[in-house]
């Protein structure tokens, strides 16, 4: 049997549908699916996440001075092993991580 591809397609639940606006509003109420609405600050205040009250904490990280044998790129401003150096781009360093790749 032969299909003509042209014809307009109908989907079973658009049959016996004869106006724009009520194919809209069938299409409406199959989209909502019933799912009641949510008022999401509401839902976000009834979350409580756990240790999220942490006003009376207090920080404490050890900073470790930059070694003498590191860098501190000039492009990703990350401080690196002098293993890591590629070249000086305007006197400053660059990571290899930031270098061009060669034949770019």
């Amino acid at each position: 049997m032969a299909t003509d591809y042209d014809a307009p397609r109908t989907n079973s639940d658009d049959e016996g549908v004869e106006s724009v606006e009520e194919l809209k509003q069938q299409r409406a109420a199959r989209r909502s699916g019933g799912t009641p609405d949510v008022d999401v600050a509401e839902e976000a205040e009834s979350v409580e996440l756990p240790g999220a009250d942490l006003s009376g904490e207090e920080l404490t990280v050890q900073v470790v001075p930059m070694q003498g044998d590191e860098f501190t790129c000039s492009r990703c401003f990350m401080v690196h092993h002098r293993s890591r150096f590629a070249h000086e781009e305007d006197g400053r360093p660059v990571c290899r991580d930031c270098a061009p790749a060669p034949g770019d």
